[in-house]
C-alpha cells in the first residue's frame, strides 16, 4: 500500500475527514506530530505523497526572526524536496502558506482581516486543465479560518482559485503540489472546538454558535466537492490517475 506522510502542525487541526477520504481511496497514512515531539523524516523515501495540515502558527518569521514553529524549516525542506522530486503534495491553510514560503512566496497578516466560516471560491481558467481541479465546480463551497494570507505566490506557480478579498485561494506548484488556503478536512466537532473561546471571533463580534451552525450547514456540500478531489489526489499518488487533460490544437488551414 502507498503511504502518505501527513504532518500535523497543531493538535486542534488533525487530518480528520480528509484522512478518511484518503484511506478510503487506498492510501496508508503516516501521521507525524512535531508539535508533540515527533521527529520529522529527513526525506520522503518510501512516501508516495505528502500532506501538510494547518495550525495557529504563522508561516513567516516571528518578531525576533525565529520561525513560526521550531520544526517549520524542516517542513519547508520536505516541501522543496517533494516539488523537486514530483511527490504528490497537498498543503492545507498553514500548509499551503508553508508551501509558498518554502519556494520564495510571501505570507503576511492579511490586510483584509480574518476570513472565518463558510464561503465560496471561484475557479480560474487554469483549473480547467488541472488534474485535480478539473472536476471541481466553478464556485465550490469551502470552510475558512485564517488571519494570514499568501500575498505573493512563488515564481512559476499556477493560480487555480481566487476570491474577491483573498486572491490566492488555491495554487499548484510544478505539476504535483497543491496549496489550499481554505479547509477541507474539518468536521463540525473541529469547528466547534475552534469557535470555543475564540479570540478572533470575539474581536470580529461573531456569535460562535452561529458560526458553527453556518459551517455545519455546508458540511455535506463541502464533502460532495472535496471527497472526489481527495480521491483523485490519492489516485495520483497511487499512479492510477490517467491524464485526461483536454488538448487544444490549432485548426487546419482551409477547414
Amino acid at each position: 500500500m502507498a503511504t502518505a506522510l501527513v504532518i500535523e502542525n497543531d493538535p486542534t487541526d488533525d487530518v480528520r475527514r480528509l484522512g478518511e477520504w484518503l484511506t478510503e481511496a487506498g492510501l496508508d497514512l503516516w501521521v507525524v506530530r512535531p508539535h508533540a515531539g515527533d521527529e520529522l523524516p529527513a526525506d520522503l523515501e518510501g512516501c508516495s505523497a505528502l500532506v501538510v495540515l494547518g495550525g495557529e502558527q504563522q508561516a513567516y518569521p516571528l518578531a525576533d526572526g525565529a520561525p513560526g514553529a521550531p520544526w517549520f524549516p524542516a517542513v519547508e525542506g520536505l516541501l522543496r524536496k517533494a516539488v523537486r522530486h514530483r511527490v504528490p503534495t497537498l498543503g492545507i491553510c498553514l500548509g499551503a502558506q508553508l508551501l509558498a514560503t518554502a519556494h520564495a512566496g510571501r505570507v503576511e497578516r492579511s490586510p483584509s482581516g480574518p476570513e472565518i466560516g463558510p464561503g465560496l471560491v471561484g475557479k480560474r481558467d487554469a483549473a480547467d486543465t488541472d488534474p485535480l481541479f478539473r472536476y471541481v465546480p466553478l464556485m465550490p463551497d469551502v470552510l475558512q479560518w485564517h488571519s494570514d494570507e499568501i500575498t505573493e505566490l512563488p515564481r512559476g506557480a499556477t493560480l487555480l482559485a481566487a476570491s474577491t478579498r483573498y486572491p490566492h485561494q488555491a495554487f499548484r506548484l510544478g505539476d504535483r503540489a497543491w496549496g489550499l488556503q481554505f479547509h477541507i478536512e474539518c468536521d463540525t466537532a473541529m469547528i466547534t472546538d475552534w469557535a470555543t473561546d475564540s479570540t478572533v471571533l470575539a474581536e470580529l463580534g461573531h456569535d460562535p454558535d452561529l458560526v458553527v451552525a453556518a459551517c455545519h450547514a455546508v458540511m455535506v456540500d463541502v464533502e460532495e466537492v472535496w471527497q472526489p478531489f481527495a480521491a483523485r489526489f490519492a489516485a495520483l499518488a497511487l499512479g492510477e490517475l490517467v491524464d485526461e487533460a483536454p488538448r487544444r490544437s490549432l485548426p487546419l488551414l482551409g477547414q
